[in-house]
């Protein structure tokens, strides 16, 4: 079974793990990293995992950010709608267009000194 790792007191991430636990075939599993004890099952770190989406494949592979989002979805009927962004030309603007978010996001949440510290406590 796949496992996204999600930051469970992000708003807009909560809507979207909402969404996807209503459209799911039920082989997605979803772990909210502020709930994780540190360093389990060899996951990365909570600020690698709140930077970038993860995604941990049944046989322990990792996938990040544009391609754990699509991975994701594939776990829906709508999955088909999300592969063209990793296709070749289209892959290249999509992941800067998601990292240029990933990173707004994290910035506008975490960017405080006190909010820092507390992410990167492990």
């Amino acid at each position: 079974m796949d496992t996204l790792f999600y930051d469970g007191s992000c708003p807009l991430c909560r809507r979207e793990i909402r969404l996807l636990r209503r459209l799911q075939r039920g082989d997605l599993a979803f772990a909210d990293i502020h709930a994780q004890t540190p360093h389990s099952d060899r996951r990365p770190g909570r600020e690698a995992l709140l930077r970038r989406l993860h995604l941990r494949l049944g046989d322990g592979r990792w996938l990040i950010g544009l391609e754990a989002n699509v991975h994701a979805w594939s776990h829906t009927r709508y999955g088909v709608m999300f592969r063209p962004l990793l296709w070749p030309g289209i892959r290249s603007l999509a992941e800067g267009i998601y990292q240029r978010w990933a990173d707004r996001r994290y910035q506008r949440k975490y960017a405080c000194h006190p909010c820092r510290a507390s992410v990167t406590e492990e």
